[in-house]
């Protein structure tokens, strides 16, 4: 299929969108149908998407890539299946005909395998090069957004979620089953090849309750010890002829994960201590992980946005999505690396977990600054950041005394001065600075990131961080209409580049609402003039009209005068 820009943009002379009746028409300019036809459409791009078509010019042209992006976004934006959709756009819907730009269409260009097959064409790319075209195209989207409701990009604000995977958390003893299973099946089903017989249990259906509920003579470690020995038969049994198999690579992995072999050569069950969090939890979604956040349990995916926010409205701007074994930390870390050295000095605001000292310098360097929310850790004393340490290492207390010897220890990076014993005794900030006092000299060590952790403390009392800790309130919101509105914890596929690829689309889907929500803020205050005239009009011809009847009694003639 070869790659076709959409040129059928003119208007034809049985434009249904033109021939409908006046009433018909007002309705769609008043709907989402207008903004998104006049602003979100005209601006996807569709060579970037060329990549995933042929170059050859014989072959039959593809869908129009424009129509298939603006479609799925609308269907996000919607709340919508497939099905729905289609129907939609087929059955003559002026809204979707109108935002697509397909109201002169004879036919519309679409069918029930269209968007699947883009997404899959997505996949397919993202899987075999890495660079993910739908979020480059999500991103340049917003940044149109953001210059048309005029939003200036020096206000950021950031937050991440857990996204949970479609499927749930499988025990230690369900998962070595099931990846046992799962295998015999997949050999059972090959024609040149037969189940071992000791394995033939496997294919009952009855069997996985046998194992879980019915076995009470065995407890859970003995039924485990007995599905390794098995994994490890079949394994041997089979050896590399069947390393193409995705269930002996899973096989394979979970083994690999889950046991050890002891001294004697014998294959055992690890603790549970010393199982990572990156290891497999169910075979049918093996890359999402497990992780343990603020005392709660996840299983899946983790999702970070970064939103831009003005007087007009709010954009998010930037989004990562990962496994969700990724932290915070990381994500501030390469949102830093995207946004380069910015030219006007902007703000980006988030809570504790994202603060780290190698974050707060970096963005400092790119004119950025960086304000978390809470710090994690232990907490040092506020008086530490009125320490200063010179370029040479001498430290310089909160009273303004130097220290006349100093010391650095590179491997843990900490400063040490020796201070006058005398003075720091007679010091009244002798309580709240607790110099170490030795026989001699009064020694106080710091680090740089200590002092730095204590500055900002110091900055939380402020009235100034009470205000950016209120505006970063505001982002907490995504994550709740993330998962209320559009369900980003029921994504109906698995895997995390396929549920990435929906996440791309509900992110956008959020910010076509935030855009059709300025342009609708934007023209209140005209209609809300134009109201006021109209008002000040009827009532002036009220009076005027109030007036009439005393002008006709002052102007009636007398008779009989």
């Amino acid at each position: 299929m070869a790659f076709r820009l959409n040129s059928s943009q003119q208007l034809s002379l049985n434009d249904r969108f033109q021939q409908a009746p006046e009433r018909t028409q007002k309705f769609v300019l008043k709907s989402w149908a207008k903004g998104f036809g006049d602003i979100v459409f005209p601006a996807i791009c569709e060579e970037r998407f060329a990549v995933l078509y042929s170059s050859d010019p014989a072959s039959c042209p593809n869908t129009p890539v424009n129509i298939l992006v603006g479609s799925l976004l609308l269907k996000e934006l919607l709340q919508m299946t497939d099905e729905e959709l289609l129907e939609a756009i087929v059955c003559g819907d002026l809204r979707f005909q109108y935002a697509l730009h397909t109201t002169s269409f004879d036919e519309q260009p679409v069918s029930k395998n269209s968007f699947n097959r883009f997404r899959n064409r997505l996949y397919l790319h993202l899987l075999e090069t890495g660079e993910d075209l739908l979020q480059q195209e999500m991103e340049a989207l917003a940044e149109v957004f953001l210059q048309f409701l005029e939003i200036e990009p020096t206000m950021k604000r950031m937050d991440s979620l857990m996204v949970s995977a479609n499927c749930r958390r499988m025990s230690r003893l369900e998962l070595m089953y099931r990846c046992v299973q799962n295998l015999v099946k997949a050999i059972e089903s090959m024609s040149d090849r037969d189940c071992p017989k000791d394995q033939m249990h496997y294919l009952d259906p009855t069997d996985a309750n046998q194992v879980f509920y019915h076995d009470t003579d065995r407890d859970t470690p003995e039924k485990l010890d007995q599905l390794i020995q098995d994994a490890v038969s079949l394994k041997e049994e089979l050896n590399e002829n069947y390393h193409q198999l995705p269930d002996y690579q899973l096989l394979c992995q979970v083994l690999e994960e889950q046991t050890f072999t002891d001294d004697a050569g014998q294959t055992q069950q690890k603790p549970g201590q010393e199982i990572t969090a990156s290891s497999i939890q169910n075979p049918y979604d093996p890359e999402a992980t497990y992780r343990k956040k603020a005392g709660k349990h996840h299983f899946g995916y983790v999702g970070n946005v970064v939103e831009t926010v003005g007087d007009n409205g709010s954009i998010i701007s930037q989004y990562d999505y990962a496994r969700n074994i990724k932290g915070d930390q990381i994500f501030c870390k390469e949102v830093l690396e995207k946004l380069g050295e910015v030219q006007q000095r902007t703000t980006l605001i988030s809570d504790g977990a994202f603060g780290s000292v190698h974050n707060q310098q970096q963005a400092s360097k790119q004119n950025i600054w960086f304000v978390p929310t809470n710090l994690s850790g232990l907490l040092p004393d506020t008086i530490k950041g009125e320490f200063q340490i010179n370029e040479d290492g001498t430290m310089c207390c909160p009273a303004g005394h130097l220290s006349y010897k100093r010391s650095f220890h590179k491997d843990h990076k900490v400063y040490c001065g020796w201070f006058d014993k005398a003075t720091c005794e007679a010091c009244p900030l002798l309580e709240t600075c607790k110099p170490k006092l030795q026989k001699q000299a009064a020694t106080v060590r710091l680090t740089k990131e200590k002092i730095s952790r204590a500055q900002h403390l110091k900055f939380m009392e402020s009235e100034e961080f009470q205000k950016l800790a209120h505006f970063r309130n505001g982002i907490e919101g995504v994550p709740s209409i993330l998962r209320r509105r559009y369900h980003v914890d029921q994504i109906p596929v698995r895997g995390f580049l396929r549920t990435k690829i929906w996440f791309s689309f509900k992110i956008g889907a959020i910010n076509i609402k935030n855009l059709i929500k300025g342009i609708t803020d934007k023209e209140k205050p005209a209609l809300l003039e134009s109201s006021y005239r109209m008002k000040n009009f009827s009532q002036l011809f009220i009076t005027f009209v109030g007036y009439i009847p005393k002008l006709i009694r002052l102007q009636k003639p007398t008779f009989g005068a």
